[in-house]
């Protein structure tokens, strides 16, 4: 077979193992994993790691975040930023605005997606009404159409649901085939947390953090599992941020309950007096769940490395620092309650857990294809086509140089917000190309191709079918 592309001279990394193999695609697959294949075109990738393109499968692109508030990526700079960090597919939040359906959420978040992405993508709902039409017919009919998989909130004034409709929504998963996500803290321990910090004058963004307590996260944690246990249903847990939340889902899978655990960079790199820094600098940190304590990254490693996590995500939620449409909102500098929730991190995401776990030994290069890709695109109906580079799969490859050393640098970044909550923070280890479906889309750093990103349908969950 002649291929339109050959990657020569690197070690190809999967899930399941290493080895040392030339890829051939064609058409924009992987047609071969062999030695001495033809190709009209080679890449020399000698010296580097071919891993398979990064699957972040929680960031939030253009969403609705409030009267006067704008997000500071829309699907452009957010999917451009995601290439740039070895990304080839994301899964942002598709929340409907007020008034709006769930279905014509749907088709509205489409559209600001369609011919403007450099990865591919695909949504997951967000769920926030328990209605008879939601419920009824517009869940149904979208996990049919290939939204597998729906996010519901157990904080948030707005979106946060009560046990009954979390348990009426899980009812409509099990019955169609999809998979629930859980974002857990306890929203009236967090409100009365607040009054009572507020009441005190603690109002600095440091009490973000002191009043979303681990306990808040822990409860919650256990009640979601207890809900998913009632209804039947596989369940996975976001952005879990401590031992504590962790032990709750181990003790549910030693009960032979199905439950997903997925964790990000904050938790590892960042901690609650990063929240603490002079002036208003700690608004930069602000993000739901809270980072922790230097003594939390350990519980987050001893998961990462023991398997309790299966993914590894950003929880991409951008917003400008130097903007009253972003962190500097109307009220934020007199209560934290004000300042808008969510970090940046899309396009460091992988650089940091290559650089924390592999080359400092806690975990394998196959480990870190699963957690950064397999896992996702298996637990959200994406795979085989996408999360593995293996035959008859999408040519999406990430080539990286495990010893190229530098620090993140806002300068060097590809998002919409004005800084890196990791300005400094030294990286060995990058992304240095990023093929989708065989295209060149980063190189050395800077994105070298069109809007080329499809939006993709989704199957079942592998566990679900």
């Amino acid at each position: 077979m002649t291929h339109d592309l050959v990657i020569k001279g690197a070690r190809v990394v999967s899930a399941s193992g290493t080895t040392q193999c030339e890829i051939g695609i064609k058409d924009g697959v992987i047609a071969t994993l062999g030695h001495d294949l033809a190709s009209a075109e080679v890449i020399d990738a000698t010296g580097l790691i071919a891993l398979p393109g990064g699957i972040d499968s929680h960031v939030h692109i253009s969403q609705p975040s409030g009267p006067g508030i704008e997000m500071a990526d829309d699907f452009t700079t957010g999917t451009r930023a995601a290439a740039c960090g070895g990304n080839t597919t994301v899964l942002p939040f598709c929340l409907p605005e007020e008034g709006q359906t769930l279905r014509e959420a749907v088709a509205a978040y489409r559209a600001k997606a369609e011919g403007n992405c450099l990865t591919d993508v695909a949504f997951h709902l967000i769920v926030k009404e328990t209605d008879p039409v939601t419920l009824g017919q517009d869940l149904p009919a979208l996990i049919e159409a290939g939204y597998t998989s729906f996010k519901v909130f157990m904080t948030y004034q707005g979106l946060a649901l009560s046990d009954r409709q979390i348990l009426e929504v899980m009812s409509v998963a099990k019955a169609h085939g999809a998979m629930v996500m859980v974002h857990a803290e306890n929203e009236d321990a967090i409100e009365f947390l607040r009054d009572r910090a507020e009441r005190t004058g603690e109002t600095a963004p440091y009490h973000h953090a002191t009043t979303r307590p681990v306990p808040v996260e822990r409860e919650a944690t256990h009640r979601a599992i207890s809900l998913a246990e009632i209804a039947g249903v596989p369940l996975t847990i976001v952005h879990v941020s401590n031992g504590e939340a962790t032990e709750e889902i181990m003790r549910a899978r030693q009960r032979g309950l199905t439950v997903f655990a997925e964790t990000c960079p904050q938790y590892i790199t960042l901690t609650a007096d990063d929240l603490d820094r002079d002036g208003f600098e700690g608004a930069k940190y602000v993000c739901s769940p809270p980072p922790r304590t230097r003594d939390e990254w350990a519980n987050i490693w001893r998961g990462i490395e023991t398997g309790v996590f299966d993914l590894f995500s950003s929880d991409h939620c951008p917003f400008r620092f130097v903007d009253t449409a972003g962190k500097d909102a109307p009220g934020a500098r007199q209560s934290f309650r004000n300042i808008p929730n969510g970090i940046p991190g899309v396009e460091t995401r992988l650089p940091i857990l290559f650089s924390e776990g592999v080359v400092k030994g806690r975990i394998s290069l196959d480990r870190f294809a699963a957690l950064t890709a397999t896992n996702h695109a298996r637990l959200y109906g994406l795979f085989p086509r996408k999360g593995a580079i293996m035959v008859g799969a999408d040519a999406d490859i990430a080539l990286w140089d495990p010893t190229l050393t530098k620090p993140i640098r806002q300068s060097d970044l590809h998002h919409g917000s004005d800084y890196t909550p990791w300005e400094g923070f030294t990286v060995t280890g990058w992304p240095v190309r990023t093929l989708l479906r065989g295209v060149t889309t980063m190189q050395d750093g800077a994105p070298v191709a069109a809007a080329i990103g499809q939006h993709l349908t989704r199957e079942a969950p592998d566990v679900l079918r």
